[in-house]
C-alpha cells in the first residue's frame, strides 16, 4: 500500500504537466526556394512579371490614299526666286473627313517643299515647277504625309520667237526698201533678223510663279493614321 500510495502522486503530477503544457505547433512552411535564396544573399526579391493592362484608347482611323487635300499657298512661289529643296507652308481650304467625320479641319497648315525649280532657256525649253506636300501638324502632333505634286510649266518658245524674229525681219525689210530699193529691203530684212532673234536671246527667258491664295489640290499616295 506505501508504494501505491508514492506511485499515484507522480502519476497525478505528470498528468497535470501535460495538461498545462500543450505540444508546440508545428514550424510552418518555409518561403518558396527561390526567395529564400535571394532572401540569404541579401538580394531583392524579383518582381513578379504580370501581362500588361490593356490601354484603354481611341481606336486609329486611317485616312485612305487617294485622298485630296485642297490648300491654299501662304505665299508667293516661282523659279525666279525659289529652288527644288526650298520650304513653303500651305493652308487647308476644305475639311478632310472620313466616313462623315471630319478629322482635320480646315485651316491646318501644311508644310511642303518645292521639288523642281527651273527657268526656260532663251530661246528654248520651258520653265518648270514643281510642289508637293510633307506633313501637317493637329493638336500638338506632327504628321507626315506622301502626296502627288503639283507642276506649272511655261509657254512654248516658238510661237513668241517667230513674232520677235519675223517682225524685226520685216521692220527691217521696210526700213531698207526706203533707203535704197529692193537691195536695201533684203539686206534691211536680214539685219532686221538679226536683232529680232537678238532680242528674243535677250528677253526669252520665261519664268513660272504660283501667286500666293491661289488654291492648289494635292493627293494622297498613302494612307495616313490618326
Amino acid at each position: 500500500m506505501g508504494k501505491w500510495f508514492c506511485i499515484a502522486p507522480m502519476v497525478l503530477l505528470a498528468a497535470g504537466c501535460s495538461k498545462t503544457n500543450p505540444p508546440a505547433p508545428a514550424a510552418q512552411a518555409g518561403p518558396a526556394p527561390l526567395v529564400a535564396a535571394q532572401a540569404a544573399s541579401g538580394a531583392d526579391p524579383e518582381p513578379v512579371e504580370r501581362s500588361p493592362e490593356p490601354a484603354p484608347g481611341v481606336r486609329a482611323i486611317t485616312i485612305p490614299s487617294g485622298t485630296p487635300l485642297h490648300v491654299r499657298v501662304d505665299e508667293s512661289i516661282g523659279t525666279r526666286r525659289n529652288r527644288a529643296g526650298d520650304r513653303f507652308d500651305a493652308t487647308l481650304s476644305e475639311p478632310i473627313e472620313v466616313n462623315g467625320r471630319t478629322m482635320v479641319p480646315a485651316g491646318t497648315v501644311f508644310s511642303g517643299h518645292v521639288i523642281t525649280s527651273r527657268a526656260s532657256g532663251r530661246l528654248r525649253g520651258r520653265a518648270a515647277l514643281g510642289l508637293k506636300l510633307d506633313s501637317f501638324r493637329l493638336n500638338g502632333r506632327d504628321y507626315r504625309v506622301e502626296t502627288t505634286s503639283v507642276d506649272r510649266v511655261s509657254a512654248a518658245h516658238k510661237k513668241r520667237n517667230g513674232l520677235l524674229i519675223g517682225g524685226g525681219a520685216g521692220l527691217g525689210a521696210a526700213i531698207g526698201a526706203i533707203a535704197g530699193g529692193p537691195a536695201g529691203a533684203l539686206i534691211g530684212a536680214g539685219a532686221g533678223a538679226g536683232a529680232g532673234t537678238a532680242g528674243a536671246a535677250a528677253t526669252g527667258k520665261r519664268q513660272v510663279a504660283i501667286r500666293a491664295e491661289t488654291p492648289l489640290r494635292f493627293t494622297l499616295r498613302s494612307s495616313v493614321e490618326m
